[in-house]
C-alpha cells in the first residue's frame, strides 16, 4: 500500500505519534523509491532528528547523498529561526528609515522566543524546500515531528496565506488613504506637494518593497497549501503501533488533518506482534487486535498496512533495504 502511494505521488508526508517508527518507515520508503530509478529527497522536520542515527552518519541542514538516487537533510528548527530572523531583520532595515535600525534589532531579539515563531520559520523553510525540491527531485518524503506538532504545522499554510492576504489588503487601504491625503495637500502653486518632498518618495518606495515582500510570502504559502491539499500530488500517511494511545492519537490526528483540508491516504501499523511465537506474544497479538478493531471502527475506509515486530534494530542502508522489502509484501487488514 505505502509503496504504491509513493509511486503515484510527488510528495509523501509520514506522521504519527513519537516512537512508533516514522523515521524508519519514511527512510525505507524513500530508499525503495530510489531503487526504482526515481530521484528522491528525504527531509526530516522533527526537532529530535533520528535520520543520522538511522543511517549511522552525520546529516545536517544541507542536502547530503545517502544512497544512489537518494539525498537527505534535517531541517533544524533553531537554525531555521536564526536564519529566518536574520533575513527578516535585514529586510526590515532596508525598508525602515535608518534612525529606526535600533528598534528593528530590539524587535528581532524579542521575536526570537515569541509564540509561534519556530512554527512560522519552519513552515517557510518547508515551503522553500518543497518548491525547490519539486523542481529537482521526482519524490519528496517528509519525516515529520510527533502528531501534535505536525497537525499544527499542517494547518499553518492556510492560516498564513489568509494572514498575509489580510496584511496586503490593509497595506493597500493604507496606500489609498495616503494617496487621498497627498492629493488633498496639493494646491495650484504646487507648494503642498513640495512640503513632503523626498520623504514622500522614500516612503512610497518602502511601501512598494513591503508589498513585494508580502506578495512573495503569500505566493510561497499558497504554493505549499496547494500541494499538500492536492490528492494527486501529495499523500499523508500515519504510522502507529497497535496500542491504545497511538490508536486514539491517530484517530485525532486524522480528524485534525481533515479539518485542514488534508486527506490521510493510509495507515501503517508498525511492530505488530506475531501470533505464533509463544503464549505471551499470542496474547499480546490478541490485545493489539482489539485496539486495531477500534481503529477500523473509527476509520473504516482508510487503507491499512501492517509491519511485523523485528528482532533487531534497523540501522544502515542494508537494514533499510530489508525493511523496505517488507513494505512491498501485502498484509491482511484487521
Amino acid at each position: 500500500m505505502l509503496l504504491e502511494l509513493a509511486t503515484r505521488r510527488r510528495v509523501l508526508f509520514v506522521g504519527g505519534k513519537g516512537g512508533v517508527g516514522k523515521t524508519t518507515v519514511a527512510a525505507a520508503t524513500a530508499l525503495q523509491q530510489a531503487r526504482t530509478g526515481r530521484r528522491v529527497l528525504l527531509i526530516s522536520t522533527d526537532p529530535a532528528h533520528n535520520l543520522g542515527h538511522l543511517w549511522n552518519r552525520s546529516i545536517g541542514s544541507n542536502i547530503v547523498r545517502l544512497a544512489a538516487g537518494l539525498d537527505g537533510m534535517e531541517l533544524d528548527p533553531d537554525e531555521t529561526v536564526r536564519q529566518h530572523l536574520d533575513e527578516v531583520g535585514a529586510a526590515l532595515r532596508r525598508l525602515m528609515p535608518p534612525h529606526l535600525a535600533g528598534e528593528v534589532d530590539k524587535h528581532m531579539a524579542l521575536s526570537r522566543d515569541a509564540p509561534g515563531m519556530h512554527e512560522a520559520a519552519l513552515l517557510e523553510r518547508i515551503a522553500d524546500t518543497l518548491i525547490q525540491g519539486l523542481a529537482d527531485y521526482d519524490l519528496l518524503v517528509f519525516d515529520t515531528a510527533p502528531s501534535g506538532h505536525t497537525s499544527r504545522l499542517m494547518a499553518l499554510p492556510e492560516m498564513m496565506t489568509a494572514w498575509t492576504e489580510g496584511l496586503l489588503q490593509r497595506q493597500e487601504r493604507s496606500k489609498r488613504f495616503g494617496d487621498v491625503l497627498r492629493n488633498f495637500g496639493k494646491d495650484d502653486s504646487g507648494l503642498g506637494e513640495s512640503v513632503l518632498g523626498q520623504e514622500k518618495a522614500d516612503g512610497e518606495d518602502r511601501q512598494q518593497r513591503v508589498r513585494q515582500l508580502l506578495y512573495r510570502r503569500r505566493e510561497r504559502f499558497s504554493q505549499l497549501r496547494d500541494v499538500i491539499q492536492d490528492r494527486q500530488r501529495c499523500a499523508f500517511v500515519i504510522v502507529l503501533a497497535a496500542e491504545r494511545l497511538p490508536v486514539l492519537e491517530t484517530i485525532e490526528l486524522q480528524a485534525q488533518l481533515q479539518r485542514s483540508g488534508i486527506e490521510v491516504a493510509g495507515l501503517v501499523v508498525n511492530k505488530r506482534s506475531p501470533a505464533d511465537a509463544g503464549a505471551f506474544l499470542a496474547e499480546r497479538h490478541a490485545q493489539e487486535q482489539r485496539h486495531l478493531d477500534t481503529l477500523r471502527q473509527a476509520l473504516p475506509d482508510l487503507a491499512l498496512q501492517q509491519l511485523p515486530l523485528l528482532a533487531e534494530d534497523v540501522i544502515g542502508e542494508a537494514a533499510l533495504d530489508a525493511f523496505g522489502e517488507r513494505l512491498a509484501v501485502p498484509t491482511k487488514t484487521p
